[in-house]
């Protein structure tokens, strides 16, 4: 049975009715439901049959810069979708600083695109989503075998290069700067807690693009 906001949500917005099929989940298991009795602040279920839930094959935790709250979104959406474990939005020296004054007012908005991303790719967990984090602290916070930092310095290795010799790990951490790039003492801090640099290629991506492509990458190179 659900009760509340969301089952007004199924009953008036969704105008669900009897004899429906739904995917429901105690966080733990995921089942397949059939819609008995529908009211105005309750919806009522019959369980048919548990459906095979699979958790991603790696815990990894994105350290994403603050930017656009479009491109930010769209970003922790896909993210959600590709399997990361925490989302920690980072006030990064060149993040703009309007968009860091309003991130209060977004965390709620934030979640529910988490948790509706986890349901629509079956994800049991949904990611959990820390508050906005100096850079500094972001970095030395996470213990992980596998610590990425994308960069656009000519220097920068290839991310195929690193994690081709990147430690056999199920923890990986993702730092992914803001449109104006990383300062001088932002990449000091990501090395001294251990963050190797990796650049995408040549080709200048948006943020919420890089987001897509590294953490594919990242779980090609490392799930099973």
């Amino acid at each position: 049975m659900i009760e509340g906001d969301t089952a007004h949500h199924l009953s008036r917005v969704l105008r669900v009715q009897q004899g429906q099929l739904y995917e429901l989940s105690d966080g733990q298991r995921v089942w397949l439901g059939r819609i008995e009795q529908v009211s105005r602040n309750r919806v009522e279920f019959a369980l048919l049959e548990e459906i095979p839930v699979h958790p991603p094959a790696i815990d990894v935790s994105l350290l994403l810069s603050v930017v656009k709250f479009d491109a930010f979104e769209w970003a922790i959406e896909k993210a959600t979708e590709l399997g990361v474990s925490t989302i920690v939005p980072l006030a990064a020296a060149r993040s703009e600083k309007a968009l860091l004054a309003a991130t209060g007012k977004r965390a709620e908005r934030w979640k529910k695109i988490l948790a509706e991303a986890s349901q629509q790719s079956r994800r049991v967990r949904v990611p959990v989503l820390r508050e906005v984090a100096r850079p500094a602290q972001a970095f030395s916070a996470h213990a992980a075998a596998v610590k990425i930092m994308l960069s656009e310095r000519a220097e920068a290795p290839p991310l195929r290069q690193i994690l081709q010799i990147a430690p056999a790990s199920k923890q990986a951490v993702l730092a992914i700067g803001p449109e104006g790039g990383w300062t001088e003492t932002e990449f000091a801090a990501a090395h001294a807690a251990g963050f190797r640099e990796a650049s995408l290629g040549k080709l200048i991506l948006r943020t919420e693009t890089a987001v897509a492509a590294a953490l594919a990458s990242i779980n090609y190179a490392l799930a099973e």
